[in-house]
């Protein structure tokens, strides 16, 4: 408007009358030019007018667009967070409603990782692990676990994922294939790559490898406490294949497993070293190679050593083959133990060597296939005085010396022979050659604590054992000519 009236009220310059225009005309032209510039000024006022208009609504409904459309969901909530044995920051997994579980048992099964089935009077969850699964570290699934649960680790490697078990009716396998716990220089609580103190546990399946720690004790499994089976698992390349503590009230089952090459190399750690739990309990498994300890050391009160393969083979430098360090009572039936000639201790088997401490100490030895192949005529056993009593019944020894070798007990069938008595003694194959003149030549041994200590198995190679299903016949740890191997 201020620019309008400068407009009609200045006073006009003093122009000359154009020509051929009459100068009545002038004023006339002045208001029409006037008019013009008014109409000009009001038409451009309403197009900015409109194009403002235009720009606020359009932002304002963008600036709606997008408070509403695409700012993000709220976070989700992941879980707890928690610390792992190996000092890491890990997530628990917030289960969902309909995967709560009960604190009365019931005959359901909840699955944490994706599926649930029924189960026959179990009451925990399956927990999946795998790289496919909801939980993809097995520490994850230790610090979820409940008591009756079962984590099923799919098959693949788990470098660095260690754990600590403390829950009780607990079982742990693996699942489609080969499960691989590659320790990596990692351990839980510069022990172990898993510990394992709790109730009762079974672990199946799984393979522990490459397990060190700074004091040179490091084991592929740590058992503390509880009741722990072993079924079906590898423990190679560990300082300690597997290590236990000393709780007396503790039992340790291990089934068609096998342990080789552990050891730190200083002697005093080995493929198996049990402490003073109350029972061990050994079978169909495959021990060997050992480096410079021992194939199996206990010092179980009650140790049931059965079927299995004990063999430190080429190049082995194993010190025992088995050793009882305080004796207690050993149940020794249907084994292969075998001392190679590299051995750094020339004796295969060794009872009570650090003293006796349990209130009674018995070695039955029977129906075992003990070979030396140590150039200086290594002993088979060793037991020093002061045990309950030794029995030893139908063993055979390929070998130079007798198996007694002054000790006392009562001692039965127990011959020296030669390879030739084996269907091929170089491959281990410790089948009973037809040709041999042992055929029934089996001695019944005595009953002893309420049980019987004829082989009621033989040992199949690798980690296996296979059933008799008739009387025993001959001496040694075979009975049969079946296949020595499966597939």
């Amino acid at each position: 408007m201020l620019f309008i009236k400068n407009v009609a009220q200045s006073t006009p310059k003093k122009v000359g009358t154009p020509k051929g225009l009459p100068a009545g005309r002038v004023g006339e032209t002045a208001r029409l030019i006037t008019a013009c510039s008014l109409f000009f000024l009001s038409s451009l006022f309403a197009a900015l007018s409109t194009t403002l208009a235009v720009t606020f609504f359009t932002t304002v409904s963008a600036a709606e667009k997008i408070t509403e459309d695409t700012l993000p969901d709220a976070t989700p909530y992941l879980g707890e967070i928690r610390r792992a044995p190996n000092g890491e920051l890990i997530v628990i997994p917030a289960p969902a409603a309909s995967q709560s579980m009960p604190d009365a048992p019931d005959e359901h099964k909840t699955s944490i990782g994706g599926k649930t089935t029924e189960t026959m009077g179990r009451t925990g969850r399956i927990i999946s692990v795998g790289p496919n699964a909801r939980i993809h570290s097995i520490a994850t699934a230790a610090a979820l676990a409940r008591n009756g649960d079962m984590i099923e680790i799919a098959a693949g490697d788990y470098p660095q994922d260690v754990a600590v078990w403390t829950q009780n009716n607990l079982t742990i396998r693996g699942v489609g294939g080969p499960v691989r716990l590659l320790a990596n220089g990692a351990s839980a609580e510069q022990k172990a790559t898993w510990i394992v103190r709790g109730g009762k546990i079974t672990i199946e399946n799984i393979e522990f490898s490459g397990a060190r720690v700074m004091d040179r004790n490091g084991a592929g499994i740590r058992f503390e406490e509880g009741n722990l089976t072993i079924r079906h698992c590898r423990f190679v390349d560990n300082e300690n294949g597997l290590l236990s503590a000393g709780d007396p009230n503790a039992s340790l089952t291990i089934e068609n497993s096998e342990f080789g090459r552990n050891g730190a190399g200083d002697g005093y750690s080995h493929n198996l070293y049990v402490g003073a739990i109350k029972t061990l309990r050994v079978t169909g498994s495959y021990f060997h190679h050992a480096n410079a300890g021992h194939l199996l050391k206990s010092r179980a009160r009650e140790n049931h050593i059965l079927y299995n393969r004990l063999t430190d083979e080429a190049g082995g430098r194993a010190s025992y083959e088995l050793e009882f360090p305080n004796g207690g009572t050993a149940y020794v039936i249907g084994n292969i133990i075998e001392q190679s000639a590299t051995t750094e201790n020339p004796t295969l088997i060794s009872f009570g060597a650090e003293g006796y401490t349990a209130p009674k100490n018995a070695l039955y030895l029977i129906n075992n296939t003990l070979v030396d192949h140590w150039f200086g005529n290594g002993k088979f056993l060793v037991v020093k005085p002061g045990a309950s009593g030794i029995t030893a019944y139908n063993n055979l020894l390929l070998g130079k010396r007798p198996l007694n070798t002054g000790i006392d007990g009562r001692f039965a069938n127990n011959p020296n022979v030669d390879a030739r008595s084996f269907v091929l003694a170089d491959r281990h194959d410790y089948r009973i050659a037809r040709e041999s003149g042992l055929e029934r030549t089996y001695i019944p041994p005595p009953m002893a604590n309420g049980m019987t200590l004829a082989p009621q198995q033989e040992y199949v190679h690798p980690a296996a054992t296979r059933l008799l299903t008739g009387t025993p016949t001959l001496p040694g740890a075979r009975q049969t000519m079946q296949p020595d191997t499966i597939h």
